[in-house]
């Protein structure tokens, strides 16, 4: 069984908003909803300053706080990591955007929670979530982490000691790594 994961390379980002339009256009989501964003940030000061764009979604997380404050098993996670929302058993309480240190659930106008889902459907026949095949600069990775033999398991042996997750202060276990600046 696969076990999904992404790697993000912070260092080439730069802030074109591909990825959040590709996922907003593939889920029909209004233009205030996306279930990715870009953290910038700017560093030192004028003239000499730059800034990077650290982009954020759901972290498909292996400790996932959402599915267990979740009273109906609407979010849970599938054997291959993937954390989802089953929209027929959610019932809004918003649990789960409580307890989610990431702030990447939104609220549908049909009253249930919904979020990133790596694009499960074209997964399932063997492609990429969209954010990753729309980036023009290559800032994402994904696949199978436990392939030995796949790229993103290949990259993230090699670069383990330059990737980080984000807000590990969590300890959620997230299953994307950011490789940063």
């Amino acid at each position: 069984m696969a076990r999904y994961g992404m790697v993000i390379d912070e260092t080439k980002c730069v802030g074109c908003y591909a990825c959040r339009v590709a996922c907003q256009n593939l889920n029909h989501l209004r233009e205030n909803e996306a279930y990715n964003f870009l953290e910038e940030r700017e560093y030192s000061k004028f003239p000499n300053f730059h800034r990077v764009f650290l982009p954020v979604q759901c972290q498909h997380c292996d400790n996932p706080p959402c599915v267990s404050v979740c009273p109906t098993g609407a979010s849970h996670k599938r054997k291959d990591g993937i954390v989802l929302v089953n929209e027929k058993d959610c019932i809004g309480c918003k649990y789960c955007i409580a307890a989610c240190p990431y702030n990447v659930r939104i609220i549908k106008k049909e009253g249930y929670i919904e979020k990133c889902r790596f694009c499960l459907e074209f997964v399932e026949q063997g492609g990429q979530p969209a954010c990753v095949t729309t980036c023009m600069t290559g800032v994402r990775m994904f696949g199978d982490l436990d392939d030995p033999n796949s790229e993103i398991s290949l990259y993230v042996a090699k670069n383990v000691h330059k990737l980080k997750t984000y807000k590990e202060e969590f300890d959620t276990r997230p299953r994307i790594f950011y490789k940063k600046v």
